[in-house]
């Protein structure tokens, strides 16, 4: 079994928990960073709102029906498809979707190896 680790995010008082192979949790988390630092810039009219990691942990045990896990590949596509939807004019929001999708390909490699799809 692989070695898992657990984002933590908040959107108002919403949370998320998300499963990340150990090795690329601490990019998600980067990413999550570069993203709100970036979201002030973005000059379009529907500008998806992105929760904020909050909280990263090795062992997560879920108590009760009220949350679930995300798969992290789950996550960064749901990402990568509101990111993709947006109509900027101004900003080089290419830069944005290219990190997006850079972690998103090395998730998709990941579980084809790990899990043999």
């Amino acid at each position: 079994m692989p070695q898992m680790r657990y984002a933590i995010l908040k959107l108002d008082q919403q949370l998320e928990f998300v499963e990340m192979p150990s090795s690329y949790s601490y990019q998600l988390t980067a990413l999550n960073q570069r993203l709100h630092k970036e979201l002030d810039k973005l000059t379009a009219d529907h500008v998806p709102q992105l929760p904020r990691v909050i909280a990263e942990c090795d062992d997560l045990e879920l108590i009760g029906p009220s949350y679930t896990l995300t798969n992290g590949l789950d996550y960064i596509n749901r990402l990568e498809k509101s990111f993709a939807g947006i109509q900027e004019k101004s900003y080089p929001l290419i830069s944005l979707l290219t990190e997006i999708r850079a972690l998103q390909a090395q998730l998709e490699q990941w579980y084809e190896e790990e899990f043999d799809l």
